[in-house]
């Protein structure tokens, strides 16, 4: 007989300690092992005080911590059980002394069966049409550019533009979620479909979609047949065909008869609503179509370079057909790479904002239902430091596109706190490969000062987009490893920060942003050499990462330390001098909340730290809602702060906002 272990059942929850789980109606939480740990010692002891010194002896026996740990591990794990420190359901805290669980506790004998039994009735409970999915979420779906049969040059554009066709056509659908086909593997994926008939035994990948839409086109005169197929990527079987001819001109009706056809046969249903709001987004110029088409096609390949002639392709698309809405949505977007490739700079292209700004504004006058105009505005006001503008505009983009995980995303990126969580973690639990959400919601963690679960969350984001990935690297994790790299330098582990510092700057030649967080790991390399006394290499490190960007002020900052420290008096007050300057140039920009914390970090490095903190404590009082100062937990050059009753304040009261935002709306 199998030795059965005791586990706890709580309210919702079932702790299993030998499968080390914690499950809520049958689903597994994400838990890091130390809060595990927590969560069982506190649960086999019900009503009974569990002192700090009893928590520190038992998940850290032989380890030199402080009490810090085990807040932050009690933080962690309230906010899992989503319990509060001042009306606690689960976790009471005792002044000075530790921690009670209060909630009644269930001792289950053979906690294992009994968790697999939830696992078993959940999954049935969640079950629906045969082939659809049975984890409780939307299929997700991705469109291959189809293929030029006729292999003429000329329309070698229409392979993607019928593909972005009908992927907007199956984002109205709500079973289905779709993912852009530029952010998978298609090579791999292709092969695995294609190898199906002769090698049954291809594998498929958990990461790519569940179903995968395949067609080609064949262009006679100004006639045009279009075929397409859905294939199930794990089983590759196709479960739907369409088929559809006529006129070049009517290529549009063509595509919607293509999508009508897949859906019925996939037994989805496209609300009435949803397809007259789709053709209202068209137009009827082909020849404005091809321009869109083909400066979408310039901007997805995130080369600089290519971003004029896109600009030239949607301008080109709006004279043709001046109330083509997508047209100058596609505009704003490539004002806005302009303005997102200059974000580091102490003064960004705040030209090209505006005028992404005032595109995706004038899309929305021509079309008021085009979601992504909505979505983009959302993304862009958000640059602009306009939340509440930028949040209305993303919620309403979700109104009108609900299962369009890229409306989430943008939305997500403007809101803060519980919001921001909420529509990030909806991107997570369909697209687990999109690294940036993961990123922002591992900001929320740091600004809660939950540093154990913003780690959790950047280590899931790097497993889901492994470094060595045979995919494409239009999203390659940038920051990520850096971000990793500053908490784990804050908890004093110096060693594995600069590992994680050494493996962001390894990926300076991938992504938009990949520059501009190498030199954040050049900068985190220097907070660590510094703290070790090695100022020779820290000087080194620094002039990497001013090489990168001349006029960064933490990097000048952070340089003033160096040169005082070797008592280089003139070279200390020059680097000041540069750093002051900086400051003074993220003011006048608009970048109030950077510019405040970086004059805080001065003035902490130079013997004001009573001015840093009352600073820091304004900038938090005045600052509109959102994510400004949300690094104060983890910046190194405060660490000496750490252990200050009235920086503690500003901390908590950061915390506090990125809790309160939910009730800010934010």
């Amino acid at each position: 007989m199998a030795e059965q272990t005791p586990g706890f059942r709580f309210g919702p929850f079932l702790a299993d300690p030998k499968a080390y789980r914690l499950m809520r109606a049958g689903e597994p939480i994400a838990l890091s092992p130390k809060v595990l740990d927590l969560l069982f010692l506190l649960a086999s002891r019900p009503a009974t005080l569990v002192t700090k010194d009893d928590i520190l002896q038992a998940l850290w026996p032989d380890v030199a911590v402080t009490e810090n740990a085990v807040t932050q591990a009690i933080s962690d794990l309230r906010h899992a059980l989503g319990d509060s420190p001042t009306t606690p359901k689960y976790v009471q805290t005792v002044p000075r002394r530790g921690y009670r669980f209060v909630a009644p506790v269930e001792v289950i004998e053979d906690a294992r069966a009994t968790a697999d039994a939830a696992l078993v009735h959940a999954a049935l409970s969640r079950a629906t049409l045969p082939g659809a999915s049975t984890s409780g979420k939307p299929r997700s779906v991705v469109v291959m550019n189809f293929t030029n049969v006729t292999g003429d040059p000329g329309f070698e554009w229409l392979a993607a533009g019928i593909a972005e066709t009908v992927t907007n056509d199956l984002r109205q659908i709500r079973d289905l979620s779709v993912i852009d086909r530029v952010l998978v593997d298609v090579a791999a994926l292709s092969e695995v479909v294609a190898r199906a008939a002769t090698d049954p035994a291809t594998s498929a990948s958990p990461a790519w979609p569940d179903l995968i839409v395949v067609g080609s086109f064949q262009r006679s005169g100004d006639r045009i047949r279009i075929t397409a197929r859905t294939v199930d990527v794990a089983t590759r079987e196709a479960l739907a065909h369409a088929k559809a001819d006529g006129a070049l001109a009517d290529v549009f009706q063509l595509q919607d008869a293509i999508v009508t056809q897949l859906s019925a046969a996939l037994r989805l249903t496209m609300p009435p609503t949803a397809s007259a709001r789709i053709r209202a987004h068209e137009t009827s110029n082909l020849e404005a179509f091809r321009a869109l088409t083909e400066g979408r096609l310039k901007l997805e390949t995130l080369d600089a370079s290519q971003v004029p002639a896109a600009m030239a392709d949607f301008e080109r698309a709006i004279a043709l057909d001046g109330r083509y809405a997508p047209a100058h949505v596609g505009l704003a977007h490539a004002c806005f790479w302009r303005f997102q490739a200059s974000r580091a700079n102490n003064r960004p292209d705040a030209e090209a904002l505006q005028a992404a700004i005032g595109h995706a504004r004038r899309a929305i006058a021509l079309d008021s239902d085009l979601a992504e105009a909505h979505s983009a505005l959302a993304f862009f006001l958000a640059a602009a430091d306009r939340p509440a503008e930028a949040i209305a505009a993303g919620r309403l983009a979700v109104a009108l596109e609900p299962g369009n995980w890229r409306h989430q995303f943008r939305l997500g990126t403007a809101a803060w706190g519980d919001a921001r969580l909420a529509a990030l973690q909806s991107v997570v639990d369909v697209f687990p490969q999109m690294a940036y959400a993961h990123f922002g919601i591992a900001m929320v963690h740091v600004a809660r000062g939950a540093l154990g679960r913003a780690e959790m969350v950047l280590r899931q984001g790097l497993a889901s987009a492994p470094e060595e990935s045979a995919g494409p690297s239009r999203l390659p994790g940038s920051g990520l490893h850096w971000l990793v790299g500053l908490i784990l330098l804050a908890q004093g582990d110096v060693a594995a920060a600069r590992a994680e510092f050494d493996r962001e700057r390894a990926r300076s030649g991938r992504g938009l942003f990949a520059n501009e967080f190498a030199m954040d790991a050049e900068l985190g390399h220097a907070y660590a050499l510094i703290g070790e006394g090695d100022l020779t290499s820290a000087e080194s490190m620094l002039r990497r990462a001013l090489d990168r960007f001349p006029d960064h002020a933490r990097s000048w900052v952070a340089m003033a330390v160096v040169c005082r420290r070797q008592s280089r008096r003139g070279d200390a007050e020059a680097a000041t001098g540069r750093a002051l300057d900086a400051i003074e140039e993220l003011r006048a920009h608009g970048r109030r909340g950077e510019a405040e914390v970086t004059s805080a970090l001065l003035r902490a490095t130079t013997g004001a730290e009573s001015d840093a903190i009352a600073s820091l404590s304004r900038l938090l009082a005045t600052a509109p809602p959102g994510f400004v100062g949300w690094t104060l937990p983890i910046e190194p050059l405060l660490a000496d702060l750490r252990g200050s009753a009235a920086f503690r304040e500003v901390l908590d009261r950061l915390a506090a906002r990125a809790e309160g935002a939910r009730a800010q709306g934010v």
